[in-house]
């Protein structure tokens, strides 16, 4: 696999733990990273810095708003369809930006947060249970978990950063 399938599949999936999570760190490496090959397409505007800047705002509002108890669960279906679109927005950006299929890193990006989006539902449930631990200082440690995990795959492997094209002989 090639490191833009891998960082669409984690942050694709990080995105089903936290949905703004993903672009807002994305759309953050790629005021570093400006790829050309965004110019004349609507992903473009991942690359502007108020869009950056309020997707940050937009995770930060969703980190505090997860734990209020009114919230519905992330499996609910309008939830999951933001955390799958918000996947797809991350992989077709990532596919976009290496000259690949934007579908198909789009379709990637959605079926990860989806997967995601399941796995830490549970998770959080389970651990919640287990610990006795109450579910905001749970959801605590899942933006923690989120947030590092997240960084890592960005800022620790360039992504938006287009991969060198090689010559096939």
């Amino acid at each position: 696999m090639t490191r833009h399938q891998w960082q669409t599949l984690g942050l694709g999936a990080l995105a089903g733990f936290r949905s703004m999570t993903a672009p807002a760190l994305l759309s953050s490496n790629l005021l570093t990273y400006r790829p050309h090959v965004l110019r004349n397409s609507p992903l473009r505007y991942l690359q502007m810095p108020v869009v950056a800047h309020g997707l940050k705002l937009l995770a930060a509002g969703e980190m505090t708003a997860d734990k209020l108890p009114q919230m519905p669960d992330r499996i609910s279906p309008t939830a999951l369809a933001g955390r799958a679109a918000a996947g797809a927005l991350v992989g077709a950006t990532l596919y976009k930006i290496n000259h690949d299929n934007q579908w198909q890193g789009a379709l990637l990006g959605g079926v990860a947060a989806i997967a995601g989006t399941y796995l830490s539902f549970f998770l959080r449930k389970k651990a919640t249970q287990e610990s006795g631990l109450p579910g905001g200082l749970v959801g605590g440690f899942e933006d923690i978990l989120t947030l590092t995990s997240g960084l890592l795959l960005t800022k620790g492997s360039h992504a938006g950063e287009p991969e060198s094209r090689r010559w096939a002989l």
